[in-house]
């Protein structure tokens, strides 16, 4: 098929609304190429398959140097403590690099300090579980757990692990497996019990 330059100059002042000026056929026809290689561009475009677009399923919001207060009678319960705090979108939270819990007695001392190499909240049962190197040191009666994982469910007020776990006191060390204990870690039970070494101090 052949265009002659009149037909184009009346298709190109069609398109682009310019009835008074008369552009060579050349270069119209260099503007019709352009228009008709975008239009061909989003035409062959084909549709995205939803089915393999991944959804992000990482942490939303990243926080440094976290102090979290539990207060009850204007006096502070617990002090949750972590270098960095990663959040989700489910509510849930993990704390990658450590994180330390202080528990106060009803004056408001320092009685039980928690400490984890890594630490988690499931929001949804709102209980915190500590991984690595677990240690659990009760400074008033002087005695010491240790464990690689420890639970803490904060509306029941106790702490407890299906590990191995070591007590150690001034004038013992017991060795089990599960222990659950109240979250001051001032009385407990094992589940079972593999060892204990008497006077050890």
């Amino acid at each position: 098929m052949v265009i002659n330059s009149l037909s184009v100059r009346q298709l190109y002042r069609q398109i682009f609304r310019n009835e008074a000026k008369i552009v060579p056929s050349g270069v119209v026809i260099r503007h019709l190429l352009l228009v008709v290689i975008v239009v061909c561009n989003f035409g062959c475009r084909e549709d995205a398959d939803e089915s393999q677009l991944a959804f992000y399923e990482g942490p939303y919001r990243t926080s440094f140097k976290v102090e979290l207060l539990h207060s009850d009678s204007a006096i502070v319960r617990t002090k949750l403590m972590a270098d960095k705090q990663l959040e989700f979108k489910n509510g849930d939270a993990e704390f990658p690099e450590g994180v330390v819990i202080h528990f106060f007695d009803k004056e408001g001392e320092l009685s039980t300090t928690i400490r984890a190499d890594r630490g988690y909240l499931d929001r949804k049962t709102n209980i915190y579980r500590g991984e690595g190197d677990v240690q659990v040191h009760n400074l008033v009666k002087e005695q010491k757990l240790n464990s690689e994982e420890l639970f803490w469910d904060k509306a029941k007020k106790k702490i407890y692990t299906e590990k191995f776990v070591t007590v150690e006191q001034p004038d013992r060390i017991i060795k089990g497996t599960g222990m659950e204990a109240d979250e001051g870690f001032n009385e407990y039970k094992f589940t079972k019990v593999t060892g204990v070494i008497n006077n050890v101090l």
